[in-house]
């Protein structure tokens, strides 16, 4: 009897370990009494679902009955899924990256039984290889250490815990719109110019940094800012990080033309690039940023959208143990399906050739990765009408392999990203239909991660899979669903979705702004903490404030505390938005770049535009506002002209809209009223 504990998981990343030999262990304090208990330290190892490391360590080691007995002897054993748990997984990278080693997962961290880091890595080879010592003597060398140099381990559990909870400073200056346009063209140095995106590799989308550059093509010019960006898009769009069969984006590209991906797909990478793409396509009328938008949407339907209409978290890289499996071709298996004569006219828009573009790694052996990076000019309509029919006899007979894992759980904070994103992509796509689809995964979020805490309050959970909540949530997902709540708010009477969009979008994001300060705002030092001021089982409530590949939770609630004061005229949000603002302002300064999310936060506070619709025949100007780029304006439809909030500057004129009026306040004044579309848009452009 193994002693594994995880079959009684809900999470994909922890039942694929619940048959190791392994004695794991969820976390707890139960399990944090037990290791205090038997005074053995503790290996924690995070990791999730979708990662493909995670899964060779598992192999390696976790599988292997001779590691697993060293590690029960030695240690007691904890699994954690980043996912479920991202302020544990934050403590404990964040320690790592104190040790002075480059973070990642799986993480593996060792731990003194009241849950102090000592020390960690992230992969260890079951034998030594790649320059690093096998599992089995680290694990072996470690447990020695705790035993015999404990003065040794309290020194580093002590450097490690005041480094991360060191003093919060207040010192500089506040932020100013100077400084934002005194970095945009430092930002540009950063950037690949031949291939996008940051430069070097591995690639990644880092999307708050070219919605940075995005928003200083709106102050400074639209070149070379906003080119930039529609580079970069075009580049992932038509590389082999995008999924040219069924839609979607990687994580990330291990080189620097975004030709080989690590082949995992997040529901956060693709709610983030699915609003570029929606602004680049409304910018530069490029057809391939509308098409890769419509694939990518029809992904997230046909693919990661759970039967009660929430959005799955993520798809693995691997199928049948070996990473890409799934997406990659010979060139034997194109010429079965499509032929010789179709094969080669194939691959002269897809990088297809006999030799292959990849070595796949767990044989070796030349295998294609579909990608469009070569061609020196797109298709034409009629290769178009030859194409088509091709790309869908390869999905076809793709969809019969081996699939790749799913984890399939449901979170609130990715899902709210999510939800905003396909709003926000609607308004400029018009298609409805994608808000009937935010819309249902909001009323799922809404009916199903709620709990109710021991003093009787109903909160917000953070995750659900079959039946099992994950609570309480985190500041992101009180962040993220506020700002999907506002969306919906926002698009409440879009082309006739009275009838989908039931629910007061508003009261529910003031809930969940005020839950927000009830469980997360630290009262020291105004900061957003990961974890509730009730989550009992951490050993430190970290409140970072830079960006991640997932987004960081004080921009997305930074932006909807804006958009809560201008939908509500309650000049209450601003103020706790500006609060906020002088809070993390010091962070910012150690690292402008790295908190473009903030910034961007900051450019939607200086530069917003409340854009006031009223009367009986509004509805033109009303769809013509939400047709405005979304990242730089709050729609505020009226159904009646007493229901504009006392004081809002718009009030005495939206009182006599007549028929139909439209008001562009900004600052503190509006402009005059515009009665039809032409001079709406013409007051937006001023």
């Amino acid at each position: 009897m193994s002693g594994n504990e995880l079959s009684k998981a809900a999470s994909p990343y922890l039942l694929q370990h619940a048959h190791n030999p392994v004695h794991w262990r969820m976390w707890s304090q139960e399990t944090l009494k037990a290791a205090q208990e038997q005074n053995k330290p503790i290996l924690l190892s995070v990791g999730y679902a979708a990662c493909h490391w995670c899964h060779v360590m598992a192999h390696e080691s976790f599988e292997d009955p001779e590691t697993a007995a060293v590690m029960h002897e030695l240690f007691i054993n904890i699994k954690v899924d980043r996912e479920e748990r991202p302020d544990i997984d934050h403590i404990y990278m964040q320690s790592l990256q104190a040790f002075g080693e480059r973070g990642g997962w799986p993480l593996t961290m060792f731990l003194t039984p009241q849950g102090e880091p000592f020390w960690g890595g992230t992969y260890f080879p079951k034998v030594e290889q790649y320059g690093r010592p096998a599992f089995v003597t680290v694990l072996k060398t470690v447990e020695d250490a705790f035993r015999k140099t404990p003065d040794r381990i309290a020194t580093n559990t002590k450097a490690v815990r005041d480094g991360l909870s060191k003093a919060h400073t207040k010192e500089g200056g506040p932020l100013t719109m100077e400084q934002l346009n005194n970095l945009a063209p430092q930002m540009l140095n950063f950037i690949d110019q031949v291939d996008g995106g940051l430069r070097g590799a591995p690639k990644f989308p880092n999307t708050p940094i070219f919605e940075f550059l995005w928003r200083a093509g709106s102050r400074l010019g639209k070149s070379p800012y906003r080119d930039i960006v529609r580079h970069t898009l075009d580049r992932m769009s038509e590389g082999g990080i995008y999924d040219h069969l069924g839609g979607g984006f990687a994580r990330y590209s291990t080189d620097e033309r975004w030709l080989v991906p690590h082949f995992e797909k997040m529901l956060y990478d693709n709610a983030q690039l699915l609003e570029l793409l929606a602004l680049a396509w409304r910018e530069f009328d490029d057809d391939l940023f509308k098409v890769r938008a419509y694939e990518t949407v029809g992904w997230l339907a046909r693919e990661m959208t759970g039967s009660e209409g929430g959005f799955c978290s993520a798809q693995d890289a691997d199928s049948e143990g070996v990473e890409g499996k799934y997406y990659v071709w010979t060139w034997d298996e194109l010429v079965s399906i499509l032929g010789l004569e179709d094969t080669v006219f194939f691959g002269k828009f897809y990088n297809a050739a006999r030799i292959g573009n990849w070595a796949e790694e767990k044989h070796g052996k030349m295998v294609t990765i579909l990608n469009r990076l070569e061609i020196k000019t797109r298709p034409t309509e009629e290769e178009e009408a030859r194409l088509a029919p091709m790309r869908q006899k390869l999905f076809d007979v793709r969809d019969k392999r081996v699939h790749p894992g799913l984890d399939d759980k449901i979170m609130a904070d990715w899902n709210g990203l999510m939800i905003s994103s396909l709003v926000n992509a609607t308004t400029i796509f018009n298609e409805p239909g994608w808000i009937k689809l935010a819309a249902k995964a909001y009323s799922f979020i809404v009916s199903t991660l709620h709990f109710t805490d021991g003093s009787g309050k109903k909160r917000l959970a953070h995750a659900w899979r079959d039946g099992v909540l994950v609570t309480p949530a985190m500041a992101l997902d009180h962040a993220a669903m506020t700002r999907a709540a506002l969306a919906l708010h926002e698009a409440r009477h879009f082309s006739g979705l009275e009838s989908t969009l039931t629910r007061d979008y508003l009261a529910d994001a003031i809930d969940w702004a005020e839950a927000m300060y009830a469980y997360h705002v630290d009262p020291e030092t105004g900061l957003l903490a990961m974890a509730a001021s009730d989550q009992s089982d951490v050993i430190m409530r970290l409140a970072p404030t830079s960006d991640d590949a997932i987004p960081n939770a004080h921009p997305v609630f930074l932006t909807a505390l804006v958009r809560l004061a201008g939908l509500t005229g309650d000049d209450k949000w601003l103020k706790r938005a500006d609060d906020l603002f002088a809070a993390v302002t010091p962070s910012v300064r150690t690292s402008f770049v790295g908190h473009s999310g903030i910034l961007n936060a900051f450019d939607l506070r200086l530069r917003v535009k409340e854009i006031v619709t009223a009367g009986p025949k509004r509805e033109p100007l009303y769809k013509a506002a939400l047709a405005s780029p979304f990242f730089e304006r709050i729609v505020m439809d009226l159904d009646r002209p007493e229901g504009l909030p006392e004081g809002h500057p718009a009030k005495a004129q939206a009182d006599k809209a007549g028929d139909a009026a439209a008001f562009v306040c900004s600052g503190g004044a509006c402009s005059l009223p515009a009665h039809d579309v032409a001079a709406l848009e013409a007051s937006l452009t001023r």
